[in-house]
């Protein structure tokens, strides 16, 4: 250990470009785990949304694609298409109290849909880790079609 910590000096004189990467990369690190935690919303897992369905009843949003959603989507989701989603719809603007849940078929597109609830006053806004694939890999019970 301690012969490494004598050539270090020499190994990151010899390579700026690697160091320069790797300070690169933990700062990359640090500010994406400071923007997770300072964020308005909560991300849930497959066994989280599965506890806060059976105790609170949210409200879970699908915002999939059509064809995704009618593939598989999670049973008694209302499916919202991206292009049509609206945080101050009068329907929505009802349940700005209660838990909702913004899903999607792979967990990509979901920060942004939360970030409009929260910014129309919604105040328990979470995201499923992972969307319905995450879903469908902890072998939870999934709907096809239209409902």
């Amino acid at each position: 250990m301690n012969d490494v910590l004598h050539k270090l000096p020499q190994f990151l004189g010899n390579h700026p470009f690697l160091l320069a990467l790797f300070v690169a990369l933990v700062l990359a690190l640090i500010v994406t785990e400071l923007l997770r935690l300072t964020r308005k919303w909560k991300e849930l897992t497959p066994a989280s949304l599965t506890l806060l369905i059976n105790r609170e009843s949210p409200l879970v949003v699908d915002i999939s694609a059509y064809a995704d959603y009618e593939k598989a989507h999670i049973p008694g989701s209302r499916h919202v298409p991206p292009s049509q989603f609206d945080p101050e719809n009068k329907d929505l603007a009802k349940v700005r109290e209660l838990p909702v849940v913004i899903v999607d078929k792979d967990g990509r597109g979901m920060d942004k849909a939360a970030s409009r609830l929260v910014k129309a006053g919604f105040t328990k806004v979470h995201t499923l880790g992972g969307g319905v694939e995450a879903w469908r890999q902890a072998q939870l019970p999934l709907a096809k079609g239209k409902n």
